[in-house]
């Protein structure tokens, strides 16, 4: 009886031991598989074409403003970190965020991929199951939020006009941005405001400090504001539009994207702009910014990330063959 109870803990001791290495894998896969369909994606000669019909200087803007948003996101884990109050240094929590929105922007289902990225890194760091999951959970909430704050202001600002294709029951964007103000009031009142967690069915928001709770906002606006201003740099050459003007179209084509969870919004996105900025620009002009942005928002920080998260694999491998190398001998080896 003790030794197949002895040998189930450590069957399940050994699934649980592998679950991460699986996770590494199954990730790898799922972004050499997204790298691949791009490259069937990007026409070398249609990419090349666009290229050279935008200045070199909002490329570079671009390429920086991306670098810089990208760095912004990593505000995203150390804030899901403060949140379940565990203390880990920057560089670890940059890591994991680089390589969560590099990978889970191009590969989709930002949930479940992020989630297997965070719990391969911070259960090596020591963090619990339920510790990641609510890690994960607030990290994608405050993403959402973002949306929320960003959509509310444009929309109440700049109130667009619908495109048919959308089949929405209203003609304005405005009854949007108020939809999502009253979000974010109610948002900040159940979690701050509120002194104890807030249920909705399965769904629980806890307490929040406003510290915290403001962090989130601010964060995932600067998020969502760098990400439209990545885009409005390379169509600013073609296009004489404010930039509040596009962020309202770029949002709504977002929506769209987001909703249809196809991996990066890929084609819902690009129909929504097309028919929002057909007046503004010709369809050769703005597939041709959409090819760009796609390979300087997704494709670059996709490929940064696979590299460092080859890196950090590696750098387990070699660590443990090097101390499996100098592992020190046991008492019957010596005699023998």
């Amino acid at each position: 009886m003790l030794s197949k109870l002895s040998s189930f803990v450590m069957d399940k001791k050994n699934f649980f031991r592998l679950l991460p290495p699986c996770f590494s894998f199954i990730l790898f896969g799922l972004a050499l598989w997204t790298i691949h369909k791009n490259f069937h994606y990007y026409n070398a000669q249609n990419f090349w074409n666009s290229l050279s019909s935008i200045p070199p200087s909002n490329i570079l803007l671009a390429v920086a403003l991306m670098s810089i948003n990208y760095g912004i996101m990593t505000g995203y884990d150390c804030l899901g970190v403060n949140y379940v109050r565990h203390s880990l240094p920057y560089s670890k929590m940059a890591l994991v965020g680089v390589i969560c929105s590099g990978i889970s922007n191009s590969v989709g289902f930002a949930l479940l991929s992020s989630c297997m990225i965070r719990y391969r890194f911070y259960s090596t760091w020591g963090l619990s199951v339920i510790s990641i999951a609510q890690i994960s959970a607030f990290c994608n909430l405050t993403f959402s939020l973002g949306l929320f704050v960003m959509g509310a202001i444009i929309f109440l600002k700049e109130p667009l006009a619908v495109p048919h294709v959308l089949d929405l029951p209203f003609n304005s964007v405005r009854p949007l941005g108020v939809i999502f103000l009253m979000f974010i009031l109610a948002y900040l009142l159940v979690t701050v405001v509120r002194k104890k967690p807030f249920t909705i069915g399965k769904w629980t928001l806890p307490h929040l400090s406003i510290r915290l709770a403001l962090g989130q906002l601010i964060v995932a606006a600067l998020d969502w504001s760098l990400a439209a201003a990545v885009f409005y740099t390379i169509v600013s050459s073609f296009v004489s539009l404010s930039y509040s003007a596009f962020f309202g179209i770029y949002i709504l084509a977002q929506v769209a994207g987001l909703a249809s969870n196809v991996p990066g919004g890929l084609g819902v996105f690009e129909t929504v702009m097309l028919v929002c900025l057909s007046s503004f620009i010709s369809s050769e002009e703005l597939f041709g910014s959409l090819l760009i942005y796609r390979g300087v928002y997704y494709f670059i920080p996709l490929m940064v990330s696979v590299l460092l998260f080859g890196k950090y694999e590696l750098g387990r491998v070699f660590s443990y063959s090097k101390s499996s190398s100098v592992r020190p001998c046991s008492k019957s080896e010596v005699l023998r």
